[in-house]
């Protein structure tokens, strides 16, 4: 009877309990993929972002990674470390995208990043949260000047805290290596930014 009704194009009566199982797996399968986009969808952004250095660019990169994920399905609930493992699918997609994005420049042009704007009520409050947003563009801007691989072992290790042995595995580096070169990143921008408290005169 199926096997007819395979073969005149029409869909086999499969038995309720198949069709529930199906149906479940499938619910199942899409909460995995929204818990994993729920709890790191913050860390595939900033990985993302570390990398590309441009919020659409970011975004996009975010929202391939997670498309890529979808195709894992009910496997995900396999892995043991999804941060880790988001992580590294994060970093290959954001380098592949930053390596054709060069590829198909013949020169690299420095985009200006828009400003954020954040609407805060006047008084101190306000004082409080610009001063914040020029530390962090500093600070930004510092980390965004240092050398590739420093930069790169910083943000990944430091800053998104993950743990040397992934960042090793994704920057195909020793776990020494890593712990060096943010080691030196963090030295080079304790040096500068104490360069710039100190008064020029």
């Amino acid at each position: 009877m199926i096997a007819e009704s395979a073969m005149a194009g029409e869909a086999p009566n499969l038995p309720q309990e198949a069709l529930a199982q199906k149906g479940l797996a499938r619910q199942e399968e899409k909460d995995l993929l929204e818990t994993a986009v729920r709890d790191h969808a913050r860390l595939v952004y900033r990985i993302a972002y570390s990398v590309l250095r441009n919020p659409a660019d970011a975004e996009d990169a975010t929202q391939e990674i997670f498309l890529r994920v979808l195709r894992y399905g009910k496997r995900i609930a396999g892995i043991h470390d999804q941060k880790a493992w988001l992580a590294r699918i994060a970093w290959r997609v954001a380098v592949d995208r930053q390596k054709a994005r060069r590829k198909s420049m013949a020169e690299a042009t420095a985009g200006a990043e828009e400003a954020g704007e954040t609407s805060v009520a006047p008084g101190h409050g306000a004082d409080r949260v610009l001063l914040e947003q020029e530390r962090n563009a500093v600070l930004e801007r510092l980390i965004s000047a240092l050398p590739s691989p420093l930069r790169d072992a910083l943000v990944l290790s430091t800053l998104e805290e993950i743990a040397p042995r992934e960042v090793a595995s994704m920057l195909g580096i020793s776990e020494a290596a890593v712990r060096s070169r943010s080691f030196r990143a963090r030295e080079i921008l304790r040096e500068k930014l104490l360069a710039l408290r100190e008064p020029r005169t």
